[in-house]
């Protein structure tokens, strides 16, 4: 990048900066996993008028017979909501997921020149390559300069952000009901999805199915190829 124009000079203004790693979290605020299941048992058996077999321990069974069988309409009663960092690059194609609530971090109205600076999200891809990455992170130092000049010669941040990288960090809050869980699962654990997004679903699913019982637990990951993938057919 040429900058020779610029009336800041690029040494007094050199700015290195913060790199991060993705990170997901499920947010447990209102119900356990196992309350989830049982609420779907309850209003799966209204479909059959069977809801005198319900017991205390019949919920698992019947959830994951509905699962086997494809009857997914029962676990969209029931939602999960995920806090996922990642780049903003991987967040334009989670919010192409057209059942889902989303709210994320505005490049609007942050001002990404002020505090600790701009972060942004490690591409795991290149860190075996230290020439990559190097290349990478010269982008990125760059980018946060011209970004920081930009800023102090009266840009607003919706202007400024005109420059932002892929790699710029976001936070963002996800909504889904089960059955567009299973969908994001199915079509971002596979290997052709983008490397970055397929660490979110893994990672995300990880969580999930440690947090609810039985709707997930045909999927398998398979950490050698970083993937995800079900016998049972997608769910939408």
């Amino acid at each position: 990048m040429n900058y020779a124009h610029r009336s800041i000079s690029r040494k007094e203004n050199e700015s290195m900066p913060i790199v991060i790693k993705p990170s997901v979290e499920i947010e447990k605020n209102y119900k356990t996993g196992s309350e989830i299941i049982r609420n779907i048992e309850k209003y799966g058996r209204v479909c059959y008028k069977s809801e005198s077999k319900a017991t205390d321990n019949s919920a698992e069974n019947f959830v994951r017979s509905a699962i086997k069988q494809g009857h997914f309409s029962i676990i969209e009663h029931e939602k999960i909501t995920a806090r996922i960092i990642c780049d903003r690059g991987v967040s334009h194609e989670i919010v192409r997921h057209r059942v889902g609530s989303y709210s994320q971090e505005s490049t609007r109205y942050c001002d990404y020149s002020k505090d600790a600076g701009m972060q942004v999200i490690e591409p795991f891809f290149f860190t075996d390559n230290p020439k990559t990455y190097e290349v990478w992170l010269d982008a990125m130092r760059e980018i946060e300069t011209a970004y920081k000049d930009l800023r102090r010669l009266g840009a607003a941040p919706e202007q400024a952000r005109s420059v932002l990288p892929n790699s710029l960090k976001t936070e963002m809050v996800v909504t889904y009901n089960l059955r567009e869980w299973r969908h994001f699962f199915y079509l971002r654990g596979s290997k052709g999805s983008h490397p970055q997004i397929r660490q979110i679903a893994i990672m995300l699913l990880e969580k999930i199915k440690e947090y609810v019982p039985v709707i997930f637990d045909d999927f398998v990951i398979d950490k050698t190829k970083n993937t995800a993938s079900t016998t049972i057919c997608p769910a939408s």
